[in-house]
C-alpha cells in the first residue's frame, strides 16, 4: 500500500495537476484558504502511497483516466513523487501559516505558487481536447 507507482501513467498525473490547479485557483479567486486543508492532505498522501490514499488520485486513475480514449504514456515515477513532495512542502506550510499564525498573504502566495507549477505540471492535460 504505501508504495510509489513506476512507472506513473502520464496522462494521470497530469490530470491530477488539473485538478490540484482548478482547486488552488478556486480558493484564491473564492477566499476560501480552508481548500488548502484536502489540498495538504492529497499531496502527502499522494507522496506516500502514490494515488491509492488520495481522493483525487483515486478519482483520476479510477473514473477519469479510463474514460478517456487515450493510450497510457508511462514515464519514471521518482520524478513525480518529487513533484508530489513540492506540492506537499507548499500546502503544508500554507496550512500552517494561515491556520497556526493567520498569515493568509503568505498563504495566498504559496497558493499561486502552487497553481502554477500545477498548472505547468498539467500542461496538455488541462485541455482534455489535447489528449484526444
Amino acid at each position: 500500500m504505501f508504495r510509489f507507482p513506476d512507472p506513473v501513467n502520464e496522462i494521470s498525473a497530469r490530470l491530477v495537476a488539473t485538478g490540484v490547479a482548478l482547486i488552488a485557483v478556486a480558493a484564491l479567486v473564492l477566499r476560501q484558504p480552508w481548500l488548502v486543508a484536502p489540498l495538504a492532505y492529497g499531496f502527502v498522501a499522494r507522496v506516500a502511497a502514490g494515488p491509492t490514499l488520495s481522493p483525487l488520485g483515486l478519482l483520476v486513475t479510477r473514473v477519469v483516466t479510463p474514460r478517456i480514449p487515450v493510450e497510457p504514456r508511462y514515464v519514471p515515477g521518482p520524478p513525480k513523487r518529487f513533484a508530489q513532495a513540492i506540492g506537499a512542502t507548499l500546502t503544508v506550510t500554507a496550512d500552517v501559516l494561515h491556520f497556526g499564525f493567520g498569515l493568509t498573504t503568505a498563504t495566498d502566495v504559496l497558493l499561486a505558487l502552487l497553481a502554477g507549477a500545477a498548472t505547468l505540471e498539467a500542461g496538455s492535460g488541462i485541455c482534455l481536447g489535447c489528449l484526444i
